[in-house]
């Protein structure tokens, strides 16, 4: 026996052992594989006032509990609305950074229209903008959407009791918010600064709800504007005026 040759020869006799090993791996069934689901078609966009909400308010339950599906935030959904949008809801709701309206509605692109303006004040052109939807595309929910502790409302509560005009282009949203502290001064309260900020967003809603443009579509049922309130607390969204049946 070639006692020289016998290494070389484990040495093949392992190395085709463990060609074959890796072969019939390939080659075995692999039930215990993870696999990456096929990616779902996005659910429709409601057509109806109630749909819509109902769409929403699930997604703030989403946002509160923590169990997210950030629906509608891949190339797949970038590419479908890239030529052409359906918004089933728009909106407006203030500039502050911890109230966005498409993460705590667990929505996704395409889904809303959006406007935010500091403590949710309202013009002709911040009006127009939220007309858009509903006017251009039939989108059939508006909500005005106010918030706690909101620094635009404190800043114009301090300057409408003081009498001490804010600086700039601040001094036209102390303006707009005004009617908001009239009727939190006649309510009172112990947090009038709270009571503000719900009277802006249930005075908005009414104006937006009873306008020219508007309101025609409200009788119809075809347009639910809805004034709801986000507490920072708690990431809940609670109605204040306007729910559709």
């Amino acid at each position: 026996m070639d006692t020289a040759e016998s290494p070389n020869r484990r040495v093949l006799l392992a190395g085709a052992l463990a060609s074959a090993t890796v072969a019939l791996a390939g080659c075995a069934p692999t039930s215990g594989a993870v696999t990456t689901p096929s990616s779902t078609s996005p659910l429709p966009p409601p057509t109806t006032p109630a749909a819509a909400f109902t769409r929403l308010m699930e997604g703030n339950k989403r946002w509160v509990s923590g169990d997210l599906q950030h629906p509608d935030r891949d190339p797949d959904r970038r590419e479908l609305v890239a030529q052409q949008q359906e918004p089933y809801g728009s909106v407006l709701s203030c500039i502050d950074s911890r109230v966005p309206p498409e993460l705590l509605f667990d929505t996704g692109l395409g889904d809303l229209y959006v406007m935010r303006t500091g403590g949710e004040a309202i013009g002709p052109v911040v009006t127009g903008s939220v007309e858009y939807g509903p006017m251009t595309s039939g989108t059939p929910l508006i909500v005005v959407l106010g918030h706690q502790r909101c620094g635009a409302v404190k800043a114009a509560y301090e300057s409408l009791r003081d009498s001490k005009p804010l600086p700039g282009n601040l001094q036209a949203i102390v303006k707009a918010l005004e009617p908001a502290y009239r009727q939190a001064v006649r309510e009172g309260g112990a947090d009038p600064v709270e009571t503000m900020a719900r009277a802006q967003v249930t005075l908005t809603a009414t104006d937006l709800r009873t306008n020219d443009d508007l309101s025609p579509l409200v009788k119809k049922g075809d347009l639910a504007v809805v004034g709801a309130y986000y507490s920072l607390d708690t990431g809940k969204v609670e109605v204040l005026s306007g729910a559709p049946s």
